[in-house]
């Protein structure tokens, strides 16, 4: 039997097959092939993008895989979907959709999320929810009510992107507790929705989208998905995360202590704690994990910081036209010396950061010298900005009680770059595992426990490998620390001019 797992991120959707009896991926596919979805920016600090794009990206990498497999149709035993976070979809009556999406890094509602958080009481709102409203799901849900009033009267249900996938799916409008909790929807003290938040943004409750298990049976595949999908009617979703627990997931990282790490177009590390904690700035983030059962708690602490991959792709799209590849990138970075004899990258380009308490000072390049930096100093700076960054939000996430001692991670997007997990692990002195797994591939292991078919999560990563382990350099650590020491110093100088 084989379970298919989709991934549904803001750069482009990937799909994985998954051949249930080995554990291994047979087909795999991304669309778009080369290239990233765009985003839309209709004013500074606005993110959208359209969910039909999503699901025509879907459409062509199903069929891609379902192609290059030897699988057919009828051999599909469960769906799992794992899906950008934080983000908003709005339907009407006939589950057709209002608005753009408003994505996960649009700042626009930081400022509605923090007038919500005075309103309810800084202590009491991290009490019940362990985080501020910030500019999650909720915050945004409240600015189309006050901005766009006409549109928000139309909606019968908020979505997040992996809801709209299985509505586009099952045809049902379903979400899940770790999702809830995902948008500053979920009271966790009350183990319910919050009536802090319905109360304070003026919410109706018939907004909310029906509460399914993350494992287990969600909905079946329609007819109508069926034949555009190339897949047959009755297939169940038994699967649904946000990319980062679903991250966690497919690395085996679901107990308290256990830490997982992405670098695509954000960075983000996301460790697994049985407290109920939260940081009193609300810099970084509680959610429910997703194998969360009471009174077994397991809270995903995350880390974000959303400039993190989109300046390196940034600088392959402005600087070599998209003609040269990232591997070609990290050649010409790794011939530059440690601290880029003094130019230092601020990575904050991509909307309101959260480990700046939702600020958003922009990127920065400081310290260019004409008759010394060339592209080759752009790209190192870039690469230790991103692993200073993370560095930066770790310190703040050691105070939760997460400490990193072990990283696990992906076998892709950044940590793909010898540089920046060498970086990375020196600097955080951490010892980073790289794993042959993906987003797609935890979907659709996720699917197959979902399903029944795996009856343990044990089960579920016999087949994971590790592909390298990378340990801190001794002989590099006190350059990166003078690097990384004028780099706190500039982002500091850059938020108090700011």
């Amino acid at each position: 039997m084989f379970f298919l797992g989709c991934d549904v991120g803001s750069s482009s959707v990937k799909v994985s097959l998954l051949e249930g009896d080995t554990g291994t991926v047979v087909a795999h596919a991304t669309s778009p092939a080369g290239q990233e979805m765009p985003i839309d920016a209709p004013r500074p600090g606005w993110a959208e993008q359209a969910p039909e794009m999503w699901w025509q990206h879907l459409k062509k990498a199903t069929a891609s895989v379902m192609t290059t497999s030897q699988a057919g149709p009828e051999d599909i035993g469960a769906i799992g979907i794992s899906y950008q976070m934080h983000g908003l979809v709005l339907i009407d009556g006939e589950d057709k959709v209002l608005r753009p999406a408003i994505i996960w890094c649009d700042s626009r509602a930081v400022e509605t999320g923090e007038r919500a958080f005075r309103k309810i009481g800084e202590e009491r709102a991290l009490q019940h929810l362990l985080n501020s409203p910030g500019n999650f799901t909720a915050a945004k849900l409240a600015w189309v009510k006050e901005h766009e009033p006409e549109i928000y009267a139309k909606a019968r249900k908020f979505l997040l992107p992996g809801d709209y996938i299985a509505l586009r799916m099952t045809g049902e409008t379903t979400t899940t507790i770790p999702g809830l909790s995902e948008g500053i929807f979920w009271d966790f003290r009350e183990n319910d929705i919050s009536p802090l938040v319905t109360d304070t943004f003026g919410f109706d409750l018939n907004l909310f989208p029906t509460v399914v298990p993350t494992f287990g049976k969600q909905g079946i595949l329609t007819a109508a998905a069926a034949r555009e999908l190339g897949l047959r009617a009755g297939i169940p979703v038994t699967y649904r995360a946000g990319d980062q627990p679903n991250n966690a997931f497919s690395l085996n990282v679901l107990e308290p202590g256990e830490v997982a790490a992405t670098a695509g177009t954000s960075g983000v590390v996301y460790g697994v704690s049985d407290r109920a904690d939260y940081d009193p700035l609300s810099r970084v983030n509680t959610f429910v994990h997703v194998n969360h059962q009471p009174p077994q708690n397991r809270y995903g602490v995350l880390l974000c910081i959303n400039g993190t991959g989109i300046l390196n792709a940034w600088l392959r799209r402005n600087l070599f036209m998209g003609s040269v590849s990232y591997e070609e990138m990290n050649e010409q970075a790794l011939a530059v010396p440690p601290g880029a004899e003094g130019l230092t990258v601020l990575p904050f380009g991509n909307g309101a950061e959260r480990i700046l308490s939702n600020r958003d000072p922009g990127a920065l390049f400081h310290g260019m010298q004409f008759n010394v930096h060339s592209r080759a100093h752009l790209l190192r700076a870039a690469q230790e900005g991103i692993a200073f960054s993370f560095r930066y939000g770790l310190e703040i996430m050691k105070k939760t009680g997460v400490d990193t001692q072990v990283m696990r991670a992906g076998h892709a997007n950044m940590f793909l770059s010898p540089l920046f997990a060498g970086v990375l692990a020196t600097v955080a002195d951490t010892q980073i595992e790289l794993y042959d797994t993906d987003g797609s591939q935890g979907a659709a292991l996720g699917a197959a426990l979902g399903a029944g078919f795996y009856k343990t999560p044990a089960e579920c990563f016999r087949s994971l490998t590790k592909k390298e382990v990378i340990l801190p350099d001794p002989s590099l650590r006190d350059a990166y620390e003078q690097a990384y020491g004028k780099w706190l110093e500039v982002l500091e100088r850059t938020l108090q001019e700011g």
